[in-house]
């Protein structure tokens, strides 16, 4: 009863945050647990980390797209950033920075770095388009940034860093010297530091920092953005800071879950299939399937719709079909009218709050 009371006083978005963290935590110990007794399957071992750096994926692009209502197509190209400056400084310090637990932090803050500077020099660029404008000008960036790490070859050797986008030979290293970016085959040899847990923790990080933004002022000034341009500046809001604040912050979040995702494979390049626009459009179906806005419905359909294409591999001449078929459905379930109200009183926090009116009649 005193815990039911202490969780009915917290106000409506804390308590949101609890149950999503929650399930989020009792999810991971139970994967935990099935790892530890040998019921969980290598397949599913193996989609633990990518299910995490997506969600985070789906919840960052979910801020821009959701809460700012502004369409971007870029996001891959942010990840690619993180991706890339992160990897970049861990093989430049493997060697000197030996602890995985000073290393790897720093590559995270440096890969949110870098991403959150493009993010914001494209949140300057793009601050006059909208709409399918905006999204061609994401599109091409992401593009642009896939293309120059495909030419670009980077060395060190005693001397310091050489440059070229010719080919690896041109970089005139000396015999000590170590390529670290070659052009097209990316950087190999990435100290593999991401875990489950790492991973888990930096998914209920970016939750937090994204629904604290959503329910501050500033994020009540994005959302009036979103609503009416027009009204909110005449009330004094401030259209552009505001709007770079989101893409930046969005960027700074894809850089990070670019980081998960470079330290968690041994080579990484940047290929379409990677860092290109199917990437973008994957990421941006995860967004609208979980509801605009909704960021743990963000959540919910990157786990879904990454676990999905894995386990219908069996049926290869039908599971393109059923994909489509859970998609449509996906979509009917969270933008029907009377599935929204059946959700209310239906889902977990349908369940709770009605568990908490019930307390409080008793009390």
């Amino acid at each position: 009863m005193k815990q039911w009371k202490v969780f009915n006083q917290l106000n409506k978005s804390t308590r949101a945050n609890v149950i999503t963290i929650g399930v989020i935590a009792i999810i991971y110990v139970l994967c935990q647990l099935l790892i530890a007794v040998g019921a969980l399957s290598n397949l599913m071992q193996g989609l633990l980390v990518p299910l995490c750096y997506y969600s985070i994926l789906a919840v960052s692009l979910n801020l821009t797209v959701g809460i700012l209502g502004e369409l971007s197509l870029g996001h891959a190209g942010f990840m690619c950033i993180g991706a890339f400056s992160g990897a970049f400084f861990s093989r430049l310090t493997e060697n000197t920075i030996t602890s995985p637990w000073i290393r790897f932090p720093l590559a995270i803050m440096i890969g949110a770095i870098f991403a959150a500077l493009f993010g914001g020099l494209i949140g300057i660029v793009v601050l006059r388009l909208r709409g399918d404008y905006l999204a061609i000008v994401t599109l091409a960036f992401g593009e642009i940034i896939k293309n120059i790490i495909n030419v670009l070859y980077i060395g060190i050797d005693g001397s310091g860093f050489h440059f070229s986008m010719k080919d690896s030979l041109s970089l005139g290293l000396a015999k000590d010297g170590d390529i670290i970016l070659n052009g097209a085959k990316g950087i190999t040899g990435t100290p593999n530091d991401t875990t489950f847990t790492i991973a888990t923790i930096f998914l209920i990080v970016v939750y937090l920092i994204i629904t604290n933004l959503v329910n501050s002022r500033s994020g009540r000034a994005i959302q009036a953005i979103r609503d009416n341009r027009i009204a909110a500046e005449s009330v004094g809001i401030d259209i552009t800071k505001f709007k770079i604040l989101a893409f930046t912050l969005s960027a700074a979040m894809a850089g990070i879950a670019g980081v998960l995702y470079s330290h968690n494979i041994s080579t990484l390049v940047a290929t379409p299939k990677n860092f290109g626009y199917n990437m973008s459009i994957m990421i941006l179906v995860f967004v609208v399937l979980g509801g605009m806005g909704n960021i743990r419905g963000s959540i919910i359909a990157a786990v879904l719709l990454t676990l999905l294409p894995e386990y219908l591999r069996f049926m290869q001449d039908y599971r393109m079909l059923i994909y489509a078929i859970v998609l449509i459905v996906m979509m009917i379930f969270n933008w029907n009218p009377a599935c929204i109200a059946w959700r209310k009183n239906h889902t977990i926090k349908g369940t709770l709050l009605s568990l908490l009116k019930k307390n409080r009649k008793e009390a």
